[in-house]
């Protein structure tokens, strides 16, 4: 079977290395929510390496880590002899992509989004690498109806929230439109209460009040950023909300939250429990 070689930067060529008759047997995993999908498909043990974002399974720890996924070495991840790399779009950084293209190692840069048909394709284009397409068909139907019976079952179209990713002092980052953030929010029937711009940028004290949310969206300990939840009721601005002054803070785990892989069904199962326990 033909793999295909795709570069991160937009253009798709088919690398001679990449025409293999034999399935990957050596293979790292740039981004965890490939790797969810990999151990989803009971494709574990040809994995020989991840990326410092995949944590789940527990299990998946005791493989050597080749870095975060937007910063890789070539050397790190050459050192562990793979015979395929999947990574998330966006991997980096661009000089990495480079020396690897030139090793001619099948590498497959599989496509991001927030929305369900966004998990369908990774599923498809992880599993197909992975020479399983019957298989992966059949995860994707799955892990969709997962999805679909979560969404159905949310109803929180006044709940107004706001996800910060991280502050320091009083600068708060916070999660705009076309973001895993918003996408995973209005998956479980609420409003991301910031709206007028993408990505994740810092929001000033007047628009954290304008954005009147009524919950705060955090990842949970097990991040670098983590701050506790009385000192994100101290900010100023967030206290003048109505999350504040209802001490409504809610924290998941980062990866189910926003990762958009196999558990986003979950996910979106969890926060709308989540959210729904921060009325009043």
């Amino acid at each position: 079977m033909m793999r295909p070689y795709i570069y991160a930067l937009g253009f798709v060529f088919l690398a001679s290395g990449a025409l293999s008759a034999e399935p990957a047997q050596r293979i790292v995993s740039a981004g965890g929510s490939i790797t969810e999908i990999i151990y989803a498909l009971g494709q574990e043990h040809r994995l020989v390496a991840r990326d410092s974002t995949s944590n789940h399974p527990a299990e998946v720890s005791e493989l050597p880590s080749v870095g975060y996924v937007r910063r890789l070495s070539a050397e790190g991840l050459l050192s562990v002899n793979p015979d395929l790399i999947l990574t998330e779009e966006g991997a980096g950084p661009p000089e990495t992509l480079e020396v690897l293209a030139e090793t001619q190692i099948p590498l497959v840069s599989v496509p991001m989004g927030h929305d369900r048909e966004a998990v369908i394709t990774k599923i498809r284009t992880v599993a197909i690498a992975l020479d399983m397409p019957e298989e992966g068909e059949e995860l994707a139907a799955r892990i969709g109806a997962a999805i679909d019976a979560a969404s159905e079952q949310s109803d929180l179209a006044e709940k107004r929230v706001l996800f910060v990713l991280s502050i320091q002092g009083a600068r708060v980052l916070a999660g705009g439109s076309n973001t895993a953030s918003q996408g995973i929010i209005e998956m479980a029937g609420a409003i991301n209460a910031v709206e007028g711009f993408e990505g994740y940028k810092p929001l000033g004290d007047e628009a954290i009040i304008t954005a009147a949310p009524d919950v705060i969206l955090m990842m949970d300990a097990g991040t670098a950023m983590y701050v506790t939840d009385e000192e994100v009721l101290s900010h100023p601005a967030i206290a003048a909300t109505p999350a504040g002054q209802n001490k409504r803070v809610l924290r998941m785990d980062g990866m189910l939250l926003l990762g958009f892989s196999v558990r986003t069904g979950q996910a979106i199962i969890d926060l709308a429990a989540g959210l729904r326990g921060a009325n009043g």
